[in-house]
């Protein structure tokens, strides 16, 4: 080890000893911060990452190593030396890997001095640093293999350029071998096995930040085999021709021979290996969480995961494939058993196309596909089934990838977050497959139901539910097996448990009508250990009616089942210039609507009713407006029965007007902000500005030579609040994984302790110090006066509250207001004495299913509340123009929505899934001068670096005698 040691030292002190190393380092740095800054355009990409380093790092490390290497054999060979150092007391394998360590060490010299990029990204951003960490080890490990080929090559001849341009050539065969230009021309499964001996395929999946033993072994492997190259190369420079050492000669190289099949057997066999990897990012994105394993490991029947791929399809997509399947195949290893996988291609398949196609509705896709020659349309599969007894999701290309385009007008496809888009989907099949009976079956203690019914004093018109509600329970009775107990209360015969009973369930007595002093007592509970849930019940209620309230209140107290969102979105304002051509406003919501159907089952709810159905899970209420106060009451009601409520409650809201080129908001009428406010949290009529902001893209019109050219600009617009990392509750599960959020025209929050003691209040998102308020609907920047902003500066600068959750008992709104409902009827019964119609009867029916119960008056400590002072963070307008401005940033605002639904209905394990996603890590803003400043910093450190190292490397040589001059000898 010492010799060998001994010569890698001599080979460094060679390099250093002259400009060489020198020039060749410099000019890697050079190239690789030139592509880091200008052809990947990294301040125009806005993420803190530095995967355009390490794009560019195969073909640089080609020339790198090319010209590190010529010289280490070849000027041997041409100065006369070789044969002085054929005598010296050290082996060809000392020697071959001494100098192979010499270049890697100055390869990872020129590697280390790169590190001043990920430490400015670190600062002007959150940087994960798994990637970083793997995008080294695999350059390292690539380099390896560049270096034993180009000493390979360095042997074979006594020119140096000769030993440049085949080491170019042989290096980049290899690249090449998998690179998109020739698999593009190939099909799936050839395309494939190409990408595994392409050295810069396999680089591309180490320096995502996963070090997969596959890839690792597959750089050993290369050096290996060529590391043995080259000693049998030297070798055979000493051999003879004679017949003596013909058995020594064929020996040698036989060694040689099966040292490489060796390498090669293995590397096949390792290609069935997909699960020994270290996935180093900083939230494992590619590697299975414990939530998705418990998923599939306790399913009681198989779930099949299909995977439908064409062996032609687009070049983009193609390299994803590999990538899928084996996700696919880490979900059946997990399962234990419980998920089939499988591959199937239906253009060689009919069966497969025909059943894919009636049962699925899964057709191929034309893809536009460039050729060498010209374009074509190739129709591919690329979808993914998954199925559970007979309920079934079907993804494909759009539900699985993202494209981010890059500076050169090329574009990158990636996954998603493919484990949150087939975890979500095994969740949406498996709970909605659950029948009751499978909540029952998981029931470690039986459930009860408490039927609270007067005999005597019941109005007639409600005799029928008695009979309707026994019935019922006794059908959940017989599919429970003895899980659910039934016990029913007459209080008109049990007056003395009248006060157990209402300090237990919290009752009061009903009334028949509201202008009648006759109660009666007709409530419905569900008791599962100390906690009693009220199942709601009206007078018109059928068996099979009051059998699904029970059953929904069943699956709401059990895991496992697919949760309900109540969607309440303001109808169309369709203005009359509109209405007069008989066209539609644009859509403001739709693409929540398509989102949210993705996790659960979305209704729309209408609030006119004064009730919010018991099978929503999650109230979701989308810049309410125009309510009257039983749409509040309806709302306020649902919060006090323990429900969740997320309310994007702002006080202003985009004025769409196709017919104005002036950009407009309009105050909001008719909200919540007084409801809001008496819980505790004031949404002020003013909006927030902040310097902290997104740009808005305006057309730009200049005057080039007598020429008039149209060019968009990005204005610096305050009202869309850049809320970064540092205003957020990184404690809280809605933003722990988000690292930006753009609220757009937002009314600032204000709370008030008094009210919200008790609660658990989390400041979910808050705008930066330098913020101000702005009343008024004016919203269209001035340039003229105000170039910068675009509006006058603010004087009161502070940071401010944007949205809010809380979880804890609240009061009603209309715990000392009159009931709506008591109102409506008096309506209804004024105008029909008016009308001289209807009968007594009929109207105390009415009533009695109107007046369902009292006012609730304090929620339980299970409700929830979310509060956000923008509507339109997540209107389609907005986020069109989001996605002009910044590419796929708008997907943090949907994030922030998801996460939201997710807390309130405290699905937390996909919220824990999406939070491992990869996320958007934006970069700090920063001005052109800012830019420029780190873009030399980084060219400056690296130069001097070099610089530094190359007069020490000078200096030691000048002081040390060489170990040995083969001259001399």
């Amino acid at each position: 080890m010492n010799q060998t040691l001994s010569v890698t030292r001599k080979e460094l002190k060679a390099y250093f000893g002259s400009p060489m190393a020198a020039l060749f380092i410099g000019a890697f740095l050079i190239a690789a911060l030139f592509s880091f800054f200008w052809l990947e355009t990294f301040f125009a990409r806005n993420t803190a990452d530095i995967r355009p380093l390490f794009r560019w790092m195969p073909i640089l490390m080609i020339f790198l190593v090319g010209a590190l290497t010529m010289r280490q054999w070849s000027e041997e060979q041409r100065s006369g030396t070789m044969e002085v150092l054929m005598t010296l007391p050290v082996s060809l394998r000392q020697l071959v890997v001494g100098k192979f360590l010499a270049v890697l060490a100055l390869v990872a010299i020129a590697l280390a001095l790169t590190l001043g990029l990920p430490i400015t990204v670190s600062m002007l951003g959150n940087l994960d640093w798994g990637p970083v960490i793997g995008g080294y080890v695999g350059a390292l490990l690539m380099a390896s293999a560049y270096i034993s080929i180009g000493l390979f090559i360095s042997s074979r001849t006594d020119n140096q350029i000769v030993a440049l341009i085949l080491s170019v050539l042989v290096i980049g065969f290899f690249y090449i071998l998998g690179s998109t230009g020739i698999t593009n021309f190939m099909n799936n499964e050839t395309a494939e096995f190409f990408r595994a001996l392409g050295t810069g395929s396999r680089f591309t999946s180490i320096e995502r930040g996963v070090l997969d033993l596959r890839d690792v072994f597959y750089y050993i492997s290369l050096t290996i085999a060529f590391l043995s190259f080259n000693i049998l190369s030297l070798d055979s420079k000493r051999w003879s021709r004679g017949a003596n050492t013909r058995s020594y000669r064929r020996g040698r190289r036989i060694a040689v021979i099966l040292i490489t099949l060796n390498l090669l057997a293995a590397n096949i066999w390792l290609n069935k290996v997909n699960n020994a990897r270290l996935d180093l990012t900083e939230n494992h994105e590619y590697s299975l969480s414990n939530t998705t394993k418990d998923l599939i490991s306790n399913l009681p029947n198989p779930l099949i995961m299909r995977g439908y791929f064409s062996a032609k399809t687009h070049p983009l997509l193609s390299p994803l494939v590999p990538r899928i399947k084996d996700m696919l195949r880490e979900y059946a290893i997990a399962s234990k058993g419980h998920v089939q996988v499988s591959f199937v291609d239906p253009k060689y398949n009919e069966k497969m196309a025909a059943e894919a196609d009636q049962e699925y509705g899964i057709k191929p896709v034309p893809f536009q596909v460039e050729g060498r020659y010209g374009s074509s349309v190739v129709n591919s599969y690329f979808n993914i089934l998954i199925k559970y007894g007979d309920q079934h999701v079907v993804l494909g290309f759009n539900d699985l990838i993202e494209i981010q385009r890059r500076g050169d007008g090329r574009v990158d496809v990636r996954l998603r977050n493919l484990e949150y888009d087939l975890t979500k989907s095994i969740k949406k099949v498996v709970y909605g497959f659950q029948s009751l009976g499978d909540v029952f079956a998981r029931l470690k203690k039986p459930m009860t139901l408490t039927a609270i019914i007067s005999g005597k004093s019941l109005p007639a018109a409600l005799h029928g539910m008695t009979a309707n509600i026994k019935k019922a329970v006794s059908e959940l009775m017989k599919e429970s097996d003895g899980k659910l107990k039934f016990v029913i209360i007459d209080p008109d015969t049990e007056v003395d448990r009248l006060p157990e009973l209402e300090k237990k369930f919290k009752i009061t007595p009903m009334k028949t009508s509201f202008f009648s002093n006759d109660t009666f007592f007709l409530y419905l509970f569900l008791t599962n250990g100390a906690e009693n849930k009220r199942i709601f019940l009206t007078s018109d209620m059928s068996q099979a009616e009051i059998k699904k309230e029970i059953g929904a209140a069943l699956k709401r107290n059990s895991a496992g089942f697919l949760k309900t969102i109540g969607l309440w979105i303001p109808p169309a304002n369709v203005p009359p210039q509109m209405a007069m051509l008989r066209r539609q406003p644009p859509a403001q919501y739709r693409m929540i609507q398509q989102m949210l159907p993705q996790n659960y089952n979305v209704e729309r709810v209408d609030l006119k009713k004064g009730r919010v159905s018991d099978d929503v899970d999650v109230l979701l209420l989308v810049a309410p407006q125009k309510l009257n106060d039983m749409q509040r009451f309806a709302i306020d009601q649902y919060l006090m029965r323990g429900g969740a409520v997320v309310a994007l409650a702002g006080n202003y809201l985009l004025n769409i007007n196709p017919y104005s080129k002036i950009l407009q908001v309009k105050k909001v009428r008719g909200g919540l902000d007084k409801m809001l406010a008496y819980y505790g949290i004031k949404v002020k009529n003013s909006m927030v500005m902040d310097e902290q902001n997104e740009p808005f893209p305006i057309p730009i019109t200049r005057n080039l030579g007598g020429f008039e050219v149209q060019e968009i600009q990005k204005l610096s617009y305050p009202f869309f609040v850049d809320v970064r990392a540092s205003g957020m509750d990184k404690s809280s599960p809605i933003t722990a994984s988000l690292t930006a959020v753009t609220m757009n025209w937002v009314s600032p929050l204000v709370l008030d302790k008094a009210k919200s003691k008790g609660r658990k209040v989390v400041r979910l998102l808050s705008s930066s110090p330098h913020s101000w308020l702005k009343s008024g609907t004016d919203v269209q920047p001035d340039l003229r006066r105000y170039p910068k902003l675009g509006f006058a500066p603010g004087a009161d600068m502070k940071s401010e509250l944007l949205a809010v959750s809380e979880q804890g008992s609240f009061k009603s709104y209309f715990a000392n207001r009159p009931d709506p409902r008591k109102l409506a009827a008096e309506k209804r019964a004024k105008a029909a004495e008016a009308a001289k119609k209807g009968k007594t009867a009929k109207n105390d029916k009415a009533e009695i299913s109107l007046s369902s119960g009292p006012v609730l008056k304090e929620s339980s400590a299970s409700a929830r509340l979310v509060v956000v002072g923008s509507a339109d963070f997540i209107n389609d307008t907005v986020l069109q123009i989001s996605r002009s401005v910044s590419q796929d940033r708008f997907l943090n605002n949907l994030s922030f929505l998801q996460n939201s639904v997710d807390w309130a209905v405290e699905d937390e394990d996909l919220l824990n899934i999406r939070s491992r996603g990869d996320q958007a890590r934006l970069l700090i803003p920063l001005t052109h001068a800012q830019q420029i400043f780190w873009e030399w910093l980084n060219y400056a450190i690296a130069l001097l670096a070099l610089l530094i190292i190359s007069i020490y490397g000078g200096l030691r040589r000048r002081k040390e005698k060489p170990m040995f001059s083969p001259r001399r000898a």
